[in-house]
């Protein structure tokens, strides 16, 4: 039997983009825009994406890894302020064993001329013996790195 057990964990992240509000609003509330930035590396295979960015919408990303692990990010939208704030709770499933559910709150306020400081702050329940060790933390810090890529890349009218 499953030894049954929580770890909670909390976390900030805080980054500052060249770019106006909106951009970088687009670049979680746009498919297109999304998918350049937030997936798994290049050796990972897409098998489901649904994103259905509204408030009480759902996004759901399902692909394997090369020595054949499946992750699964579910997430469900509960407070969107277009250019502000993105309140969304999600569950992170490996091979169909449920490994966390968190609550992540993005904050976008003005910076500079023109930039973002964009803060997301998580709260994490780890399940039944998953220890992340800071792994969530990092992993989303390199995808918002790897999002900073994608602004600078696109044009402002993208």
């Amino acid at each position: 039997m499953t030894e049954r057990s929580v770890t909670h964990a909390t976390f900030a992240i805080e980054r500052v983009y060249e770019v106006p509000p909106a951009r970088v609003f687009a670049a979680f509330a746009r498919k297109k825009q999304k998918d350049r930035w937030f997936s798994g590396s290049s050796d990972w295979t897409l098998l489901e994406h649904e994103f259905d960015f509204s408030e009480g919408g759902r996004e759901r990303l399902r692909g394997r890894w090369p020595n054949g692990t499946v992750s699964y990010f579910d997430c469900h939208y509960k407070n969107i302020v277009p250019g502000e704030r993105i309140v969304y709770a999600y569950n992170m499933v490996i091979d169909d064993r449920l490994i966390s559910v968190s609550l992540a709150t993005i904050e976008l306020k003005p910076a500079g001329a023109g930039g973002t400081r964009l803060t997301l702050t998580e709260y994490g329940a780890y399940l039944d013996g998953y220890d992340d060790a800071g792994s969530r933390e990092h992993g989303t810090g390199l995808l918002l790195d790897k999002m900073a890529a994608t602004l600078q890349d696109e044009p402002a009218n993208a």
